[in-house]
């Protein structure tokens, strides 16, 4: 396969799998400050949803006060932010574009849709009564993408590639959604167990769709330790680091690359630390904020070997 190829089906699947999770992060931020906290300051939750995706910033270089309204319109609809919604499924739809030969004619037409439909959204703009229907919406061309691409496509390295960037960004961003609620909003020792905590953390697992699972896995109340296991260390959870990292070995694995060594390597250490972690060793060693900022850092540098191992391999 071409690296040009492999990298535009690459970041298709990112860029999509972002839009997705860019509506996670903004459904559980925004139903964390509907509820009173006497602990924070007004619209620190926006600050915090900023910050961990690193485009604070960015954004306060516009000038714009931060509110609800001004962030899910700059991280929703924007078209000058490189990691809106919009945005990413700009991208998503242009890469896809860019490789029709390679993608089934279902993939485009459910790509082209989605563009052609949040044009139309961007141009009336989200109403006040209508932002949770919006991240639903994001989700379920996410989910109908994602579902024609595995019924559909052969399984060869296009589907691999596609898969990598999917499962690559899914791991980064469940890492920024658990620090948002872990690290910046933990709330004071007074609300440890209140109703208010119980309704952030309970937000914050519906944004990963794991609620359900929460309950199914634990069957008992909510609790910040049993969240971040749940999230970080349970292969069976479907959006937990540890089964992205599984899916990312696997696949690295498949793909041929003749400098991918390094990039082998990498990916299984990291695959191996959450398969044999504990949680007490991560919240009592490390600490849980400062082990999710590690882990971003080695997504990171995972996509730069990524970036040299297929699409650039005359850089090695």
């Amino acid at each position: 396969m071409l690296s040009s190829t492999a990298d535009h089906l690459y970041w298709m699947g990112r860029s999509m799998e972002r839009a997705e999770n860019t509506a996670r992060m903004l459904d559980v931020t925004y139903r964390m400050s509907l509820l009173k906290h006497a602990t924070l300051e007004p619209f620190q939750e926006w600050n915090a949803m900023l910050t961990i995706s690193g485009l604070y910033e960015e954004f306060a270089s516009r000038d714009i006060d931060i509110n609800a309204d001004q962030v899910i319109h700059f991280m929703g609809l924007d078209d000058t932010n490189p990691s809106s919604i919009f945005t990413s499924l700009e991208s998503a739809r242009e890469n896809a574009r860019a490789v029709r030969g390679s993608i089934t004619s279902e993939m485009w037409e459910a790509l082209n849709h989605t563009w052609i439909q949040i044009q139309a959204i961007r141009k009336k703009g989200i109403p006040h009564d209508g932002v949770s229907n919006f991240f639903e919406w994001v989700k379920e061309r996410s989910h109908l993408s994602r579902g024609i691409t595995y019924g559909t496509l052969l399984r060869d390295d296009a589907f691999r590639f596609i898969r990598l960037g999917t499962f690559l960004e899914r791991a980064d961003n469940t890492a920024r959604i658990l620090d948002v609620k872990y690290h910046i909003l933990l709330p004071s020792l007074e609300d440890v167990g209140g109703a208010a905590d119980y309704y952030h953390w309970g937000a914050l697992l519906r944004s990963v769709s794991a609620f359900e699972t929460y309950r199914k896995v634990y069957r008992d109340v909510i609790t910040p330790r049993r969240v971040a296991e749940l999230m970080i260390l349970r292969a069976d959870m479907p959006r937990s680091l540890h089964a992205c990292m599984k899916d990312v070995d696997r696949l690295v694995s498949e793909i041929d690359g003749a400098g991918s060594w390094e990039l082998q390597r990498q990916s299984g250490l990291l695959h191996a630390e959450l398969r044999y972690g504990q949680i007490e060793d991560i919240i009592e060693d490390e600490g849980l904020h400062e082990y999710l900022t590690r882990f971003l850092d080695r997504i990171y540098a995972l996509g730069d070997y990524i970036n040299t191992s297929y699409f650039w391999p005359e850089e090695n």
